[in-house]
């Protein structure tokens, strides 16, 4: 999410959930990937965003050398790479600035999304700092675009990619849960963190059914953020960070390289 959207507290509730090729498969469906072009399109949490050590000419997209994306690029060697995810896009920022690198090379697309549609950072602002009631109407009214409209946006930029990338292997990655519940943590109450993360369900489950309607391969990365969240004491997860806020709610460099990186490298 782009810093100067969030007034406060940065977030992206988002998640997603998934599907994985593993052992020799996931070796050699990489390896075909790697023979092509690779685009890398989202959001903060493709950009890297709270890994730090942020590619200076990419400005306030802050796309960090720690990011999955660069991570992966650098283990495989494709034809081509295009570090195209920007913090703070939704999906009409996708449609507008990120999709001028595909093409009919291109082999391999990653992509995080939907999270900055649906007002997650304003979620997380409310439930930081008002009350119980006030945050879960909050979520009510979230989860309700992400019912109601965020289905089509995502099926406009799915529609777009493939038209754009016909022959490519499209990876749709989520998003973790932001909590560890049942734990004593500093913070919100059980009851705001417990509706976070149920709403972060709810739109991972969103998500993942219109990429698969499109036939593209779905990560589910709550699978290896589990024991990682917030309040699990061995977060890959930033809390809200004083000292820079912009970070606040984003995977650290360990969260990137040990929670997103290996979902996309089996789902490649």
């Amino acid at each position: 999410m782009r810093r100067s959207r969030l007034t406060g507290f940065v977030t992206s509730l988002l998640l997603a959930a998934g599907l994985g090729l593993t052992g020799a498969a996931s070796a050699q469906a990489s390896s075909t990937a790697a023979a092509g072009g690779y685009v890398a399109l989202g959001d903060s949490y493709s950009s890297g965003v709270g890994s730090g050590s942020y590619i200076s000419s990419s400005g306030s997209c802050d796309r960090s050398t720690k990011a999955y994306p660069y991570l992966w690029n650098a283990a495989h060697s494709p034809s081509s790479f295009a570090f195209n995810a920007c913090s703070g896009a939704r999906t009409d920022d996708v449609l507008a600035n990120q999709l001028g690198s595909l093409n009919s090379s291109t082999s391999l697309v990653s992509i995080t999304i939907g999270g900055n549609d649906a007002g997650f950072a304003d979620v997380m602002t409310t439930c930081v700092l008002q009350s119980d009631s006030t945050c879960l109407s909050k979520i009510n009214t979230a989860r309700a675009y992400v019912a109601n409209t965020l289905p089509g946006k995502l099926d406009t930029v799915y529609n777009t990619i493939r038209a754009k990338a016909p022959s490519a292997r499209v990876v749709v990655i989520g998003y973790p849960r932001f909590y560890l519940l049942g734990q004593t943590c500093l913070g919100l109450s059980e009851t705001k963190r417990s509706a976070i993360n149920d709403a972060s369900d709810f739109l991972d489950a969103t998500i993942k059914t219109r990429a698969t309607a499109h036939d593209f391969v779905f990560g589910d990365v709550r699978t290896t953020f589990s024991g990682h969240e917030i309040c699990s004491g061995s977060s890959w997860l930033h809390s809200v960070n004083w000292l820079d806020i912009g970070e606040s709610y984003h995977p650290t460099a360990s969260g990137q390289a040990s929670g997103y990186l290996p979902v996309f490298t089996n789902a490649a």
